[in-house]
């Protein structure tokens, strides 16, 4: 299954690169990288100085860029637990 708009919720963000649009904390917005690890509440980016930034989902809001070029724009409140607990809530 392809990524798109409709079903980024099932997939692994780890790989996918993405950009901090909206965040309360000013320095982090525009932050672009990698996803490179993602926890209950956080994402791990990896900018492209190599540095790893932690930020909260629940207070941003993010641009991902899937493999085949499309771009989504996300809710982080959204992103809120595990990947494989996020498809099971999906799926109820």
């Amino acid at each position: 299954m392809k990524h798109s708009k409709r079903n980024i919720y099932y997939h692994e963000l780890i790989g996918l690169d993405v950009e901090v649009l909206e965040y309360p904390d000013t320095k982090l917005v525009g932050l672009k990288g990698r996803v490179v690890n993602e926890t209950l509440k956080t994402l791990v980016i990896e900018t492209d100085r190599k540095r790893l930034i932690r930020v909260l989902k629940e207070h941003g809001t993010f641009r991902f860029s899937t493999p085949s070029g499309v771009e989504v724009t996300v809710r982080g409140i959204r992103l809120i637990g595990r990947p494989e607990d996020r498809l099971k809530k999906i799926m109820r």
